[in-house]
């Protein structure tokens, strides 16, 4: 299964998927898919859809300061973070030290389904690293 097989997955499957991508410690999306049809209830103001790699950058930047303080308390590294905004949800899920996974759902979209697909393909993902 490629990259874009496997974002294509999640985003389908999740319910209320928008995009996904898998984004690199540099800041550039080495793939990136959009939902066929936006969900149900989803804005399209700000065509965020569109904007998931970039999206990636910004949010990707609280991945590193969640990173950070985690290691100054000896929490662990950090697997997983879900930002909840009035317009859609933004999860992050590291696949490895320099690669991560970002994906946007609809304010009413199905989170718990979300979290476990990005888990389900991370094998996957690691492997075509």
């Amino acid at each position: 299964m490629s990259f874009t097989s496997a974002l294509r997955s999640i985003v389908d499957e999740c319910g209320g998927g928008v995009g996904a991508a898998l984004m690199g410690g540099d800041g550039i999306a080495i793939e990136q898919v959009e939902a066929r049809a936006l969900p149900a209830g989803f804005s399209h103001e700000g065509a965020v859809g569109e904007e998931i790699a970039a999206l990636g950058v910004e949010f990707g930047r609280i991945l590193d300061e969640a990173r950070k303080a985690a290691d100054s308390l000896g929490g662990g590294a950090v697997e997983e973070a879900c930002l909840r905004m009035a317009r859609f949800w933004v999860l992050l899920r590291n696949v490895d030290p320099e690669t991560f996974l970002v994906v946007v759902l609809a304010p009413d979209g199905n989170l718990g389904k979300a979290r476990f697909l990005m888990r389900r393909h991370l094998a996957e993902l690691r492997e075509h690293l």
